[in-house]
């Protein structure tokens, strides 16, 4: 049998002791230590060379006192911490029952005329029983660490440098030693006066010596241990180290812990989020209430990127009932799913059914009483739209008015429509679509109806069907060149979790009508995005990772914009939330139009749908014209 084979036996006997094994050592362990704690302390008094004759003298005596202890080790508690996880909350535990026990043995001193030991030595025996029982758990500890995780190949672990060395750092450290997979080299800190030190016996380092840490090849992985920097901090860090195309992995933010369940010391992958570096602000509880607790909300396209994210921040404010739709059997059921697992006692119906169908749509609205109506069904991506232009109409201009109208008439109390910053100045059918169905609201609201009818408009989330940054994830995965379709591209990014919070926060402020504004931060060029991704692998694009311009798809645009007028915007309570009110057609002209282009949609006419389209939004601008598959409009008509 090799080294190795008998080490795993060892181990695998380790792990296997009963309870009861692990405690009888741990006590025959402090037996000894007690037995030389008290051996010491009558040493110290009366010298090394009478002392054994002064412990035979005193026999009776000695073994009460260390007796004693024991007792009170067992009965206060000090067995009850789990060896290998053991830290600094043993030392006040042991502290109270080592006190314990010299309170009662200077007693027992008094009370009983054949212990008469000096209060001196009970005192020092006290002091060293403390010293050796910490001393010899750290040790015990360690070894178990190294007999359990120390015997793992150096070429399986990752040589890692810890960013942080506070607690959150330290912390981590001390996951790092007990589980596999990654063995820490060093700390980094940007504090000067931690730079050469040591800390859990590892030497701190300025960051300045990265590269030559990764050059020698001590390091090949750095793990940010900063959950408490701002946001903007923690970026300027991660675009720092991105030059050094060395993999970087970060634990949770303090968001992240108090809003999704993390812990501190839990590794995950750095996210394109934490390159954006947006300050997160804490949700205002009264706004987030206002629409939703006590009442019965409804979802539309609930198993969506935003709809399903709604569904789960409003399943937290306690609504009377839940209600999700959606015309995607699969999407439904797995939010319906995740929603009934993490909120066992939430009131929830998951109906199928498409927003164009007026009667079940208004029947649902009656049946369930609905008070709140988060519109998020949509068709949002932009080619595909742009090539089915009759089924991108049908669903988010017909559905829109389906679903506005038939709020109204069933005397829903609000109603919030997600829009998007491709409806300013649109260039594809999706955003003129989406510049309709603001309208739609705009002209409703106008009416003086009692529904307050509010819309919110905000650019791209992260994670998003349909979005950037999956695709670059999948082509990483595959090897592939990351594609980008210009040079100069830019976006507006928010995580969606935020995206959601805003859009509930803003609809409690609406009164009916006006264009609720997110702050999407500064613009992100997309082939940045596309470098930064490649480097957060360890990679150096256009070098390991090519990235390729594929020319814009037809309808996209190069910036995008959230108002024609800036000036227009007002500050709400909410910092992170505008208002404006933009000019709208009358319902009386705008509902003739939606007429006819209803008769359009029915008749599959997309020539004919474009043409309303450009009425009805006339700073609709195609950068070319669509490419129009008929077959498939067909298809989605039938």
């Amino acid at each position: 049998m090799t080294r190795t084979n008998y080490l795993n036996t060892f181990k695998a006997a380790v792990v296997s002791l009963p309870q009861g094994s692990k405690l009888l050592f741990l006590m025959i362990c402090d037996l000894l230590a007690f037995i030389v704690a008290i051996y010491t302390a009558i040493s110290f008094k009366f010298g090394f060379d009478t002392s054994i004759a002064i412990i035979a003298d005193s026999l009776p005596a000695v073994t009460l006192v260390v007796g004693c202890k024991l007792l009170l080790f067992w009965k206060m508690g000090v067995y009850k911490p789990v060896l290998r996880y053991l830290g600094a909350e043993f030392a006040p535990i042991a502290l109270r029952a080592i006190v314990a026990s010299l309170l009662v043995s200077i007693v027992l001193n008094y009370g009983l005329s054949w212990v008469n030991l000096p209060i001196s030595i009970l005192v020092n025996d006290a002091i060293l029983t403390m010293l050796i029982s910490i001393v010899m758990r750290l040790f015990l500890r360690s070894a178990l660490i190294k007999i359990l995780h120390g015997e793992q190949p150096e070429p399986n672990m990752e040589k890692a440098a810890i960013y942080g060395a506070g607690s959150a750092g330290s912390l981590l450290y001390e996951t790092l030693v007990r589980e596999n997979g990654y063995k820490p080299i060093c700390f980094i800190d940007d504090d000067a006066d931690l730079h050469n030190r040591v800390l859990n016996g590892l030497k701190v380092y300025p960051p300045s010596e990265l590269e030559q840490l990764k050059a020698a090849g001590k390091i090949n992985v750095i793990l940010l241990a900063m959950p408490t920097v701002p946001s903007s901090r923690r970026k300027a860090i991660l675009n720092s180290l991105q030059s050094l195309s060395i993999s970087l992995k970060t634990v949770p933010s303090i968001s992240e812990i108090l809003t999704a369940g993390g812990a501190v010391d839990k590794i995950r992958d750095i996210d394109i989020e934490d390159l954006l570096g947006r300050e997160q602000i804490a949700p205002l509880p009264d706004l987030m209430q206002e629409d939703i607790r006590g009442k019965v909300v409804l979802v539309t396209g609930a198993g969506g990127s935003i709809g399903s994210e709604l569904c789960r921040q409003i399943a937290k404010q306690q609504p009377k009932e839940l209600i999700l739709f959606d015309l995607s059997e699969f999407a439904l059921y797995k939010i319906d799913l995740e929603l009934g697992e993490t909120y066992p006692e939430l009131v929830k119906l998951a109906h199928l059914g498409s927003v164009t169908d007026r009667e079940r749509f208004g029947w649902l609205l009656r049946d369930r009483s609905v008070q709140t109506v988060y519109h998020a069904a949509a068709y949002k991506h932009v080619p595909l739209v742009e090539a089915n232009v009759v089924a991108g109409i049908r669903n988010n201009i017909i559905g829109t008015w389906v679903a506005a109208s038939e709020s109204v008439a069933a005397g829903v109390e609000k109603f919030v429509l997600i829009s998007t910053d491709k409806a300013v100045r649109p260039t594809n059918v999706m955003g003129a679509t989406k510049r309709v169905t603001e309208l739609i609201l705009q002209a409703l609201a106008a009416k003086d109806v009692a529904t307050c009818l509010t819309m919110v408009r905000f650019g791209n989330v992260l994670g998003s069907s349909g979005s950037v940054i999956p695709r670059f994830q999948q082509q990483l995965v595959k090897g592939q060149p990351l594609t980008v379709t210009h040079e100069d591209i830019t976006r507006y990014f928010m995580s969606i979790p935020e995206a959601a919070t805003l859009v509930i926060q803003a609809g409690a402020m609406g009164c009916g009508g006006e264009v609720f504004l997110l702050d999407m931060g500064e613009p992100v060029r997309i082939r940045d995005l596309a470098a930064q991704m490649i480097r957060l692998n360890g990679l150096e694009p256009d070098v390991d990772v090519p990235i390729e311009i594929t020319g814009l798809r037809p309808g996209e645009k190069i910036y995008e914009e959230l108002l024609l007028d800036m000036d227009l915007a007002a500050p709400t309570k909410h910092p992170k939330i505008f208002c404006a009110r933009e000019a709208h057609l009358t319902w009386e002209v705008l509902q003739w139009e939606l007429e006819r282009l209803e008769t359009e949609v029915a008749a599959n006419r997309a020539d004919g749908c474009l043409a309303l389209l450009r009425i009805l939004v006339p700073e609709y601008q195609p950068a070319e014209k669509p490419k129009l598959d008929r077959s498939i409009d067909l298809l989605t008509a039938a």
